[in-house]
């Protein structure tokens, strides 16, 4: 079993926001109240948090299916559906989040970094909160959305001050052990190392980190050996260590090959824009304990500071010369930190809306011969929410897509009455409503607004005295006598 996962391709889901449910409200002596339909609760965010305590991917690589929870629908009584439950992720710190396709998503640095990777659905309005002074008794509710949902390529590149690179066997878990309190695993075989070791060391005030990775070989950038799995690790880096094995016993290599095949390795992997070579800058010639590899600093020490590397010899076994090789890297270390820019205040940025956005456009369909396609947020989010099945909230649709003016942008796009119009993956045949600022069909009917109920206008319960004036009003004005019909009061039809 893994215990050690440092990418990872994990399907995250955002919650699906609760659908708005249509009500009326009933009770004894008013049947008819007026609507108290609830609110759809949002969908849940799932969030990646930044949390010290945590090293690895692995618990993304047992459960890479990642969704938080879904809203609750509205209820009558004018009751609200709750929010679903947020999915928070715990990552390392260095925690990068990119998609299939390599753009990058979030770069997480630093214990309590939040970011939500994908956004919950909103929940979808309920009758009440449709009601206007136009629109009494809405007959329908809007849908809840759909939350987020894609493939996260999440990856760890370590944050360490210090990166030790080199050869397999060449000694790197070795130092970190000697100068810290890491215990990797160390054994007499090539690629002994087969995850990045990290270490905390002190050098007089100077606390720093140290991390290494597998073992290089000629030929590690395009896939060769374990090196090109973890290289990623040292992107972070400010300082790289060449160690240099000087008492290795393979036939064809010394210190100077060495090196030429490490810095080429590192220029094939990193390019210019990470520029790994550059940072370079100190060689350790390890094993010096060996009296035959103790022969050869003197010979090797000349080319290698002509190469502009800091030299120093030590023993991981013995502790020789690693005093000053820790003092050297806290020297490094720290002219590197006062080089970088100090932190700022976070900023708030607000963009203005452009004068001239509607929000959406309006563009041929190249599926249909004589279609139209509208892109925007606000009417594809409409169009989500609108069920379908329900006349009334069809007619809010087209009520609300008028308002906007999409259908005057479809008229100057040269669209016509049957034409194929899709918004948000629905596809209508388009029927041109009335020009906006005059009366509805309904209306100019004589049967009030779309959504509207005259019954809600009426009062709810007709007093004795109403109904007995309304008797009297029902009553014929002729009244029978007993000796029959008066003359004055026969109809016409019976004089």
């Amino acid at each position: 079993m893994a215990a050690f996962v440092d990418r990872v391709v994990v399907h995250v889901a955002a919650g699906n926001g609760g659908h708005g449910v249509s009500s009326i409200h009933r009770e004894k002596f008013k049947p008819l109240g007026g609507p108290d339909g609830g609110n759809g609760g949002d969908g849940g965010d799932v969030v990646l948090e930044v949390d010290p305590s945590v090293h690895t991917l692995l618990d993304f690589h047992h459960r890479p299916h990642q969704k938080a929870g879904n809203g609750r629908p509205g209820e009558g009584s004018n009751r609200h559906g709750a929010k679903g439950e947020d999915k928070v992720l715990k990552v390392p710190a260095g925690t990068v989040v990119s998609t299939p396709d390599g753009r990058v998503v979030a770069d997480l640095v630093g214990a309590g970094t939040r970011v939500v990777l994908a956004k919950g659905g909103k929940g979808g309005l309920g009758n009440a909160a449709l009601a206007n002074a136009r629109r009494k008794a809405p007959g329908f509710a809007l849908l809840g959305e759909e939350g987020e949902a894609f493939d996260a390529v999440i990856e760890l590149k370590s944050i360490a001050d210090v990166g030790l690179v080199g050869f397999p066997s060449a000694g790197k878990s070795s130092l970190i052990a000697a100068m810290s309190s890491a215990r990797p695993k160390i054994a007499d075989y090539p690629f002994t190392t087969l995850v990045p070791n990290l270490g905390v060391i002190r050098s007089g005030d100077t606390v720093y980190t140290m991390a290494d990775v597998p073992g290089l070989i000629p030929g590690a950038s395009t896939g060769k050996g374990l090196g090109v799995q973890f290289l990623r690790h040292v992107e972070r880096c400010a300082v790289l260590v060449h160690v240099v094995d000087m008492a290795t016993m393979e036939p064809g290599r010394d210190p100077e090959s060495d090196i030429e095949a490490l810095e080429h390795e590192l220029g094939e992997y990193g390019g210019e824009e990470l520029d790994l070579v550059g940072r370079l800058r100190i060689a350790v010639l390890n094993k010096i304990d060996v009296p035959d590899a103790r022969e050869l600093v003197d010979l090797v020490r000349s080319s290698l500071e002509k190469r502009g590397l800091a030299v120093f010899p030590v023993s991981a076994a013995t502790g020789e010369g690693l005093r000053e090789f820790g003092f050297a890297l806290a020297a490094a270390v720290e002219e590197h930190r006062a080089s970088l820019p100090p932190m700022e205040p976070a900023r708030v940025t607000v963009t203005p809306k452009a004068v001239d956005d509607s929000g959406f456009t309006v563009e041929r369909d190249t599926e249909y011969t004589d279609g139209f396609v509208v892109r925007g947020v606000k009417p594809e989010r409409w169009v989500r929410q609108t069920d379908f099945t329900n006349d009334e909230a069809v007619g809010f649709l087209a009520d609300r897509l008028n308002r906007l003016g999409v259908e005057e942008e479809l008229a100057k796009a040269g669209a016509v009455e049957g034409d194929a119009v899709t918004i948000g993956g629905v596809t209508f045949d388009w029927v041109p409503t009335l020009p906006a600022g005059t009366l509805t069909i309904e209306e100019s009917a004589g049967l009030g607004g779309r959504g509207t109920d005259a019954r809600i206008d009426a009062p709810h319960r007709v007093r004795a005295q109403e109904r007995l004036a309304a008797k009297k009003a029902r009553r014929t004005p002729y009244e029978i006598s007993e000796d029959g019909w008066t003359d004055d009061e026969l109809p016409d039809d019976v004089q």
